[in-house]
Formats: structure tokens, C-alpha cells, sequence
């Protein structure tokens, strides 16, 4: 049985957007949420697509998965490692803890 995916905190993903870190940013939520908040340069894959949509995903680089809060975002991780990936994290506290903590500009909900 694979392990669960580590969290990334939000302050090392924003370390790894200025140091040029190659990773995919995958957001999980809704459209609807999407239009609410949004990181640049995510790749948006709702939750229910995600299984049909896996080979979107880049499998050359680590993949941060994102939600509201980490709790879809986990579920996720855990499905593509489950799938074999070993280079998966889950952003801990999602979009919302990385508008508290690093980028006060991105709208809270």
C-alpha cells in the first residue's frame, strides 16, 4: 500500500514559485471556486475529472495538489499515488491558508 502523500506548506510553495522550482500546481476545486481565487499558472482539474483527466497531469516534476482547505486536495494526492506517483504533495491548508500566509491579495471564501 502506497504511503500517504506529504504536505507541502504554503510558504514552501511560494519558495519554490520564486526559486524557479519545476512543479505543477494542480487545483482540484470548482469552477465556480476557481473564479473566486485562483494561483497563476495552476493546472485545473475539478476533483470528479480527475481520474479521466490523470494524464493531463505533467509526470516529469512534482505535483502540489490544491483545494479550498486540503481536504479534496488529500483525497487526490492519495489517488495518484495510489496510481504510482511518488513525486505528489497536498498543499496544506489549500488556497485559503496560502491567502493567510503568504499572498493576502488572493480573495479568502
Amino acid at each position: 500500500m502506497a504511503a500517504e502523500p506529504p504536505e507541502l506548506d504554503p510558504e514552501t510553495l511560494a519558495r519554490w514559485s520564486r526559486e524557479g522550482v519545476r512543479f505543477t500546481l494542480l487545483d482540484v476545486r470548482s469552477p465556480r471556486e476557481l473564479e473566486r481565487a485562483a494561483l497563476p499558472g495552476a493546472l485545473h482539474v475539478p476533483m470528479e475529472q480527475v481520474q479521466v483527466r490523470a494524464d493531463e497531469i505533467p509526470a516529469d516534476r512534482p505535483v502540489v495538489v490544491m483545494c479550498h482547505h486540503g481536504g479534496r486536495s488529500a483525497i487526490v494526492a492519495r489517488f495518484l499515488t495510489l496510481q504510482g506517483r511518488n513525486d505528489v504533495y497536498n498543499l496544506d491548508g489549500g488556497i485559503d491558508a496560502y491567502s493567510r500566509l503568504v499572498d493576502s491579495s488572493i480573495p479568502r471564501y
